[in-house]
């Protein structure tokens, strides 16, 4: 009996993977949207220079919250697709803790369930039928209106 070879792949590496996928990790949306207000973009653009980040710590993207070598890099980047996709999410207002305990249908202020529209199959039969009730309602002022010429 020989020993069992051991694998030299990465694909099912699970440590591996999470070694990486932490590594990348960025900001998120909503802490992004905090920098943007102008006084912590204005204190983020202004940072004195450090020797640990990449070129000095003066070429910062606050959309991606990246840092860059030289300003013709971070010019190349802001043209790019990624910064374009991060820039349009952010355009949009970041989830609050009330909004996400309203679509779960948790119980807030003193008692009274927030009034929220529905979303789903109940919404979209609401607006069927509020369209079917237009449309009736559409049709009958016109017959009213031969009627009376």
């Amino acid at each position: 009996m020989s020993r069992i070879r051991r694998k030299r792949m990465h694909c099912n590496n699970k440590e591996l993977h999470q070694k990486y996928k932490s590594k990348r990790r960025t900001k998120d949306l909503d802490q992004i949207q905090e920098d943007l207000k102008p006084e912590n973009k204005q204190r983020l653009l202004s940072l004195p220079e450090d020797e640990d980040l990449p070129g000095l710590g003066q070429h910062y993207c606050v959309e991606c919250s990246r840092y860059y070598v030289d300003e013709r890099s971070l010019g190349e980047h802001n043209r790019g697709r990624e910064h374009k996709r991060r820039v349009r999410d952010l355009k949009a207002p970041a989830y609050t803790q009330k909004e996400a305990e309203a679509a779960v249908g948790l119980v807030t202020d003193n008692g009274r369930t927030l009034s929220t529209p529905a979303v789903g199959p109940l919404s979209l039969l609401s607006l069927k039928q509020k369209n079917d009730a237009a449309a009736a309602a559409k049709v009958a002022s016109a017959d009213r209106t031969m009627d009376t010429e």
